[in-house]
């Protein structure tokens, strides 16, 4: 069996370098007030694309429920358990692997910090309106009037705006140069790895049944970022020529791994909270996930509802970090060889109570009759926005444009390059602002654009 550094090692997997970079950043030399995975941290949450998820949905969209949770919220709260992830995890790789620490100065804690920043980012290149918002973009050019392109642009460009992906979108605004702003964020190639769930372009579809192939991270405008990012991080190639893939970062999996602990238990818990799960059916389901570890006489002394499902959501969340770590070090070697097929919470011994609360989540949170209206208006009011944008947008370019076309084109930011002379370039910057905006943002500007409300 092939040895993890034979493939991949943890020393490039762990690079400090930024975009721009002349000089190798050496972690002996890093400032330990200011630690490079910790400013990766820092810069995402003061992004303006990080504060938008404020106001996108994470299951109901448009809720003016105060403690459902947002996109935000989400995303601090996969943090945090990502941190935990990889501190645990990074305590024992660097037992095994002391070099790590004893020649190049790596600690437990940069393992938490690279996980976090990459956790905290993971949903960051999400349009409006959640996963509905990827479907009516991918939809417009698929199916809808995006369809007239399709001739004028390569196979992977036209399947980039057919399957419009939050994750590719994401790294995009991670590390796009916009004038004056060379490299975006530049945030760490080793947070920038391990943000990228799917190292692929979107085209071949899922030519493996890999876990790494199941969608897309790359549009063709950052294929040359990203190359650039696998190569210093030492990532596996799959594949070869124009159709080069590549292995996931290994710390891809605890990222990963945070987001379906905090999604399975705590859109659970907005379910609960909102009336849509009884309460007594749900506490059933998070107590048998957590039946090894509940204090029964404690649970037993809490009074209210709020309290029980505290301390169950906790103790949950708990004991799904401990296995996934579990799971992590157990696997680390075909991890790190590439050749860990699923994700690591599909190998969890508590596997059947996650796949029980998330369908009973499926059948009374995401389809319940809120959240399908709203998904219909986000729906009506991304395709109508795209197509409003990119036919001035044409007009324009064609010498063609109406007093309206020209009127819309003062409504885009100065940011939003619409001049360029290629029309992917043009097509994908309106459809890459349009996924930046908030919920009420976009709805309030559909409102503007068509003199009426929703």
């Amino acid at each position: 069996k092939k040895k993890c550094y034979l493939l991949m090692n943890w020393e490039q997997l762990l690079s400090l370098k930024r975009y721009g970079d002349t000089h190798k950043r050496l972690r002996k030399e890093q400032d330990e007030t200011r630690l490079g995975f910790e400013v990766d941290y820092d810069r995402v949450i003061f992004s303006s694309a990080f504060r938008s998820l404020q106001d996108k949905t994470q299951v109901v969209p448009l809720s003016k429920t105060d403690f459902v949770h947002t996109r935000l919220t989400h995303s601090l709260e996969v943090s945090v358990v990502g941190r935990s992830l990889g501190r645990k995890v990074g305590t024992k790789l660097l037992e095994k692997y002391p070099h790590l620490k004893e020649v190049h100065g790596f600690q437990f804690n940069d393992f938490g910090a690279i996980v976090a920043a990459a956790a905290l980012a993971h949903d960051i290149g999400n349009p409006p309106f959640g996963h509905s918002g990827e479907k009516a973009i991918g939809e417009y050019f698929k199916i809808g009037k995006g369809t007239q392109f399709k001739s004028e642009l390569s196979p992977k460009e036209y399947q980039d705006l057919c399957d419009f992906e939050g994750n590719a979108n994401g790294f995009k605004i991670l590390t796009e140069n916009r004038k004056g702003v060379e490299g975006s964020l530049r945030l760490s190639y080793a947070t920038l790895g391990a943000f990228m769930k799917y190292p692929k372009q979107s085209l071949p579809k899922k030519p493996t049944r890999h876990i790494a192939d199941k969608k897309y991270g790359i549009f063709q405008s950052d294929k040359e970022a990203f190359t650039d990012v696998a190569n210093e991080l030492g990532l596996r190639t799959f594949g070869e020529g124009e159709n080069i893939r590549y292995a996931r970062h290994p710390l891809t999996f605890l990222v990963e791994a945070a987001d379906d602990i905090c999604y399975t238990i705590i859109d659970f818990e907005d379910g609960i909270n909102l009336g849509l799960i009884q309460e007594e059916y749900a506490l059933e389901y998070l107590i048998n996930l957590v039946r090894d570890t509940i204090q029964t006489e404690k649970y037993n002394l809490l009074q209210h509802r709020e309290d029980r499902l505290s301390y169950l959501r906790a103790l949950s969340i708990n004991t799904l970090i401990e296995d996934a770590v579990r799971i992590f070090l157990e696997n680390e070697e075909a991890i790190c060889a590439g050749d860990f097929t699923i994700g690591i919470m599909d190998k969890s011994k508590y596997k059947a109570q996650i796949d029980d609360i998330i369908k009973i989540s499926i059948d009374k949170i995401y389809k319940s009759d809120e959240v399908i209206e709203k998904e219909i208006t986000g729906y009506h009011v991304l395709q109508h926005l795209l197509d409003t944008f990119i036919t001035a947008v044409e007009n324009h370019h064609n010498d063609s444009l109406s007093n309206y076309d020209k009127l819309i084109l003062k409504v885009l930011p100065g940011s939003v390059d619409y001049s360029t002379d290629h029309l992917y370039k043009r097509l994908m910057n309106i459809t890459n602002y349009i996924s930046r905006l908030s919920d009420s943002k976009a709805v309030i500007l559909f409102n503007k654009i068509t003199a009426r409300t929703v």
